[in-house]
């Protein structure tokens, strides 16, 4: 269930964090301060406080709509929906942030050099900005892949049994708590050491053809 929650998070804030880059670096004047307030709102607030409004608000928002609407009740929102749905927004901010950065260390001369050569967008960005930028953006896409396997664990107060919630609940009724609160910190750093490898693998293949992947 962690991993369900992370993965889905993480490609969440990929999608969303890919339009709010793109609003950033080529939209206009209120797409981008649109944008620029998304990502100071998020990275501002406590990821706790969105979890809780999304949780928590979530249902009184359902709750709301089901009753103006006329439908019979209990109203209720999922906790996997809810928890993923605040990490993915979370994780787009700074997501966003990444992918604007690797965009802007895009040497602007071979882009032009791509527009003069006639190519159109699509090819431009899929011959010449995408595998640059990749470069720069892949090794901070890992750590904000780390950064979601992490806060996933924050998902446990909406009632979700993923692995911070069942480290919680086996603690409690053995009153083993060292036992097993070391146990779920194994368990993420296990996630979190493979996932480094994995990222450490597709930094060293995005770097082929370039002169740091020689070093």
């Amino acid at each position: 269930m962690t991993l369900y929650v992370s993965v889905s998070a993480f490609f969440c804030g990929l999608m969303l964090g890919t339009l709010i880059a793109w609003a950033r670096v080529a939209g206009n004047w209120p797409l981008r301060k649109l944008a620029e307030i998304y990502v100071t709102i998020f990275r501002g607030v406590p990821d706790i406080l969105v979890i809780y409004l999304f949780y928590f608000g979530g249902r009184q928002v359902v709750t709301a709509v089901g009753t103006a609407l006329g439908l019979p009740g209990p109203f209720d929102i999922s906790g996997f929906v809810s928890g993923m749905l605040a990490i993915g927004l979370i994780s787009a901010a700074s997501q966003s942030e990444v992918l604007r950065g690797a965009y802007q260390a895009v040497p602007k001369g071979t882009i032009e050099a791509g527009r003069v050569s006639g190519m159109t967008r699509f090819t431009l960005f899929r011959r010449i900005i995408a595998p640059q930028a990749m470069v720069t953006a892949v090794p901070g896409m890992g750590n904000q892949w780390q950064s979601v396997i992490k806060e996933s664990a924050l998902v446990s107060v909406t009632g979700l049994v993923e692995t911070m919630r069942q480290v919680s609940v086996a603690a409690g009724t053995t009153q083993e708590h060292f036992l097993f609160y070391a146990a779920g910190g194994v368990i993420y750093l296990i996630i979190t050491t493979l996932s480094d490898q994995f990222f450490r693998l597709a930094e060293k293949r995005s770097l082929r053809g370039h002169e740091q992947g020689g070093v």
